[in-house]
């Protein structure tokens, strides 16, 4: 992730993801493209782009575009697919709206997956095997569209669809595309860059996302509760309104996944993610002490993942996930990150309660200012790295 960085070891620290705070960008983002590129440039551009993709999708083995190349290869040069699955802990959601006897014991869980892994499958989460579906079907549907139609939602910015930006020349490319769209709070919603096809799109993705704001409450106040702390703990420490943005990953096949990866690895500048993977096509791979795992798919769970933001709250009780994205050698692949971000005039700083003389502050408190967010994305380093105390 890519922050600036301003005070010392004893301040706070300033800070700004423009990659996930759009509220200063999503205007920022339209206005500097006209005001830095004519029409003429900008349909260039959004050629080149779509260009990229047949680029993509139709190389050999033996010609892959030298951009995406990582020159030490992935995974030592052998198949990652060959990596061991992680035995990532399940969570029954239902045990947190519904309380039961097993309750206590589902938050001891949650806890300990929190701590230890970063990351956790969660069933029963309220949201039906068939929107999952729809979820998914509408993506795939909008990659099928014409290129002129998919021109319709690109954008050089963060919303919209398109590709990460990169901070230097030498940035090794990603194999990947994305649409990237703020779903909550409504006002901030870029509707512009929402496709108009499929015709079921919008209600699709505005179902999804308002189940997705239910469950994301009720996980925070149980992460509260695993913590013995009052449940709304987390919520408030956020701030309001909850921000929350929705990612559409698109990884085309690539004949070489030894070579090239999908998403580099990095942790999310968020508190929570929740992830719909691929219902047929693995490819999320985390670090857990040192060595890379390959994460399972199982079609109705989602995967939340811990984020930069949920660590320093916690003040390290909860470990926030570094990970991967690869891709196949001769499916494509799609995935849906949701991401739930911190209100930017509240900053994150370690939550009171869990700061003690046994256990100090580790981290500094953090201030949303402006810059971008692939500092840290390009160079392997974390917010985490540099907001320790």
């Amino acid at each position: 992730m890519l922050y600036t960085l301003i005070g010392n070891s004893s301040t706070p620290f300033a800070i700004c993801q423009c990659a996930w705070f759009p509220w200063k960008l999503h205007n920022r983002a339209s206005s500097s493209q006209v005001a830095s590129h004519s029409r003429a440039a900008a349909a260039a551009a959004a050629n080149s782009f779509m260009d990229s993709l047949t680029e993509l999708a139709a190389v050999g083995g033996e010609n892959l575009p030298a951009k995406y190349i990582h020159p030490d290869g992935i995974n030592g040069g052998k198949d990652p697919f060959l990596l061991p699955f992680i035995d990532i802990p399940v969570i029954d959601v239902g045990h947190f709206t519904t309380p039961s006897t097993d309750t206590g014991k589902e938050l001891e869980k949650l806890r300990a997956a929190l701590s230890s892994y970063g990351c956790l499958l969660i069933i029963n989460h309220g949201v039906e095997s068939l929107l999952l579906d729809k979820v998914r079907t509408v993506f795939k549907q909008f990659l099928a569209l014409p290129k002129e139609q998919k021109l319709e939602c690109w954008t050089e910015g963060f919303q919209g669809y398109g590709s990460d930006p990169l901070v230097t020349d030498v940035m090794v490319h990603d194999w990947s595309h994305r649409l990237r769209l703020i779903t909550c709070p409504e006002e901030m919603r870029q509707m512009k860059y929402w496709p108009e096809n499929p015709k079921n799109f919008k209600e699709v993705l505005h179902e999804y996302s308002t189940k997705l704001q239910v469950l994301h409450d009720v996980m925070l106040k149980a992460m509260a509760k695993s913590l013995k702390l009052d449940e709304s703990v987390f919520l408030r420490m956020i701030g309001e309104p909850v921000i929350m943005s929705a990612r559409f990953n698109f990884y085309p096949p690539c004949p070489r996944p030894d070579q090239v990866l999908g998403l580099k690895p990095h942790s999310d500048g968020t508190v929570i993610t929740f992830l719909l993977q691929d219902k047929e096509v693995e490819g999320l791979q985390v670090l857990k002490d040192g060595q890379w795992f390959r994460v399972p798919v199982i079609p109705d769970a989602l995967v939340l993942n811990a984020g930069e933001h949920l660590e320093i709250l916690s003040n390290g009780e909860f470990k926030s996930l570094y990970h991967r994205g690869m891709v196949d050698s001769e499916r494509e692949r799609v995935s849906l990150a949701v991401l739930s971000l911190s209100n930017p005039q509240s900053g994150v700083e370690p939550i009171e309660e869990l700061v003690n003389e046994e256990r100090p502050s580790l981290y500094r408190k953090v201030i949303y200012e402006e810059t971008t967010h692939f500092d840290y994305y390009k160079s392997g380093r974390t917010l985490i790295d540099d907001a320790r105390v």
